[in-house]
């Protein structure tokens, strides 16, 4: 009798969207997945990050650290940072410390391919890698770095950071998607996870399949909930939230 196909649900970028992130997990559960790995940026810019920390903590099986965790939860973080300063408030000393400590990449064997997960890119939590990135970048998200540390090198990459959900098999056998954003999705911005389906730890050839899925949520209401602290930056997160619109990208 063949192995059993495994379902991982891969959620990423959070950010503190504590309703987002209770529909997705919903979602999750009423397909009969059990299996969910965080990619990163669970805090920053929405208003419940102590509630998603916590909520993910119990739901995920394995975490990596995201640009967001490694700048403010940093111990060496210089003063000054106000900004900031409002959303590791809102975090107990035990929780900052769990972030700071996350590892940089979780990998595993899936239908006899290396599989990896990070956030960002393969050479930094920080390291943005577009959707539109040149073969040269693809194949760099694949190496081995002095973040990835030693080990087989992936045939499937997946990633977060990005907000934007998306699958590229462009060099070989190797596959490269992102994963997209629970809390913070944009260019649309319905909530998105991925799914990816195989023989989990298996060395031998077998289906293998990257599902995306969009998921959506009651907005309005943690807008409302924003509304009600004094949460930096909320004008222009409020469109992102509406409309998929980076603030950086926003006129006014």
């Amino acid at each position: 009798m063949p192995n059993a196909l495994t379902r991982i649900a891969l959620i990423s970028d959070v950010h503190g969207n504590l309703t987002a992130l209770r529909a997705v997990l919903d979602d999750i559960e009423s397909r009969g997945i059990d299996r969910i790995v965080n990619l990163g940026d669970l805090i920053g810019k929405g208003p419940r990050c102590a509630e998603v920390v916590e909520l993910a903590r119990e739901r995920c099986e394995a975490h990596v650290q995201g640009n967001w965790e490694a700048s403010l939860t940093d111990p060496d973080r210089p003063a000054g940072d106000t900004v900031g300063d409002w959303w590791l408030d809102q975090l107990t000393e035990e929780q900052r410390k769990w972030l700071w400590e996350l590892p940089f990449c979780h990998d595993f064997t899936m239908s006899g391919r290396n599989v990896r997960v990070f956030h960002a890119s393969a050479q930094s939590v920080f390291h943005r890698v577009f959707s539109d990135r040149d073969e040269d970048e693809f194949l760099a998200m694949f190496a081995n770095t002095e973040a990835t540390g030693d080990g087989p090198l992936p045939d499937v990459v997946g990633y977060g950071d990005i907000h934007e959900p998306y699958l590229d098999s462009g060099v070989g056998d190797r596959v490269l998607f992102n994963v997209g954003s629970v809390g913070n999705n944009l260019y649309e911005p319905t909530p998105a996870y991925a799914i990816i389906e195989g023989v989990h730890g298996s060395a031998e050839a077998a289906p293998f399949a990257v599902q995306f899925v969009r998921v959506p949520y009651d907005v309005e209401s943690e807008i409302a909930y924003a509304r009600r602290t004094s949460m930096p930056a909320q004008g222009p997160w409020e469109v992102e939230l509406r409309t998929g619109v980076y603030r950086g990208s926003q006129q006014g």
